[in-house]
């Protein structure tokens, strides 16, 4: 949410949800008949975060609904995955490996892969501001 925010005070738009409400939102976008538009407005939005990709279980066409995102964003716009689960375990993840690798390859073209470690940053966050007692 931080980098998003910094984005939003440097005057652009973000569009910040949780894997499965954005595919939830997508959902009842198409129940409503208005799947076209939402599905531009996230292709055309200068930084589209999605976070937590893999915490909660997703439907059967998570993987085509994220690669069609991802391929109508691709040089057009910024994407930001978070995600504790390795990149190597979305395809089984997601249930779709041939979905998943074409999302993979789009997003790495252009993108980095930042890993920050098995230790949780807000138990970090936590032990310093308790002078760097860890909270059980």
């Amino acid at each position: 949410q931080a980098i998003g925010k910094a984005v939003i005070d440097q005057g652009y738009r973000v569009i910040y949800r949780e894997a499965h409400i954005l595919l939830e939102e997508i959902a009842e976008a198409a129940l409503d008949g208005n799947r076209k538009e939402h599905m531009e407005l996230l292709a055309t939005v200068p930084l589209l975060i999605i976070d937590d990709l893999g915490m909660r279980k997703l439907g059967p066409t998570a993987a085509e609904e994220l690669l069609e995102i991802v391929m109508r964003r691709y040089g057009r716009a910024s994407t930001l995955v978070t995600s504790n689960r390795p990149v190597e375990d979305w395809g089984k993840l997601l249930g779709d490996i041939a979905a998943v690798t074409a999302m993979l390859d789009r997003l790495l073209h252009h993108g980095h892969i930042l890993k920050c470690g098995p230790r949780s940053w807000r138990t970090k966050l936590q032990a310093e501001q308790n002078g760097g007692k860890a909270m059980t």
